[in-house]
């Protein structure tokens, strides 16, 4: 049903069913489409109230039809994410397009969130099809593991899954080891075993040079 043409423009084909996304995202389509916003991007009313008073702003819009209906955003690069009855924790801002099948809601994420600026909560989208998230440049897809954990820096975290846990932690950062100003001075820290989903470019952080 998802495949990506090129690396920044996401192709549905649908038959009869539906796929939801970030809303302004169509770009095209042929064949018989019907469109429908969905206020809050979440579960009904409850989604929608969620959003509002965490922050986590998410617009997504429903897209039901016969034929191929094509999906970007800011010529961002595409990456897509199988989900097998598990979770993906994304930052609203980073995703595209989920099988309408999928769940969406919003989970409390801790301190991390106030130090990226997007919030204490994310986007959580979780079921058993296949989701469409967003980077500014390519993404790298970093494997976590008990022997392994990985600190990531705020402003280049995309999204994870897979049985992790993460701890907002303050200190040296990236940037200090190597001279360049004071650096970001909050990281994350993940630990477990799954995936992250990182960018090579940064978003402003609130906390960034402390």
């Amino acid at each position: 049903m998802f495949r990506l043409q090129g690396s920044k423009t996401l192709a549905v084909d649908l038959t009869g069913d539906a796929v939801r996304a970030k809303n302004g995202s169509m770009v095209a389509y042929d064949g018989r489409m019907a469109f429908k916003k969905m206020s809050g991007g979440g579960e009904g009313v409850r989604g929608m109230v969620t959003r509002r008073l965490t922050g986590e702003q998410m617009t997504m819009m429903e897209v039901k039809g016969q034929g191929t209906c094509y999906f970007a955003d800011r010529a961002s690069e595409i990456n897509l994410v199988s989900l097998r009855g598990d979770k993906l924790y994304v930052e609203a801002s980073n995703l595209l397009a989920t099988d309408a099948g999928l769940r969406t809601g919003t989970t409390f994420t801790g301190l991390r969130g106030g130090a990226s600026g997007n919030g204490l909560f994310t986007t959580t989208v979780e079921g058993t099809g296949q989701a469409a998230i967003m980077s500014d440049g390519s993404a790298v897809v970093l494997r976590v593991t008990p022997q392994y954990p990985l600190n990531v820096d705020p402003g280049a975290y995309v999204a994870h899954q897979g049985s992790l846990q993460q701890h907002f932690q303050s200190g040296v950062g990236f940037r200090t080891f190597i001279g360049e100003g004071s650096g970001e001075s909050f990281q994350i820290r993940f630990e477990g075993d799954g995936l992250v989903y990182v960018q090579p470019s940064e978003r402003n952080t609130v906390g960034g040079d402390v």
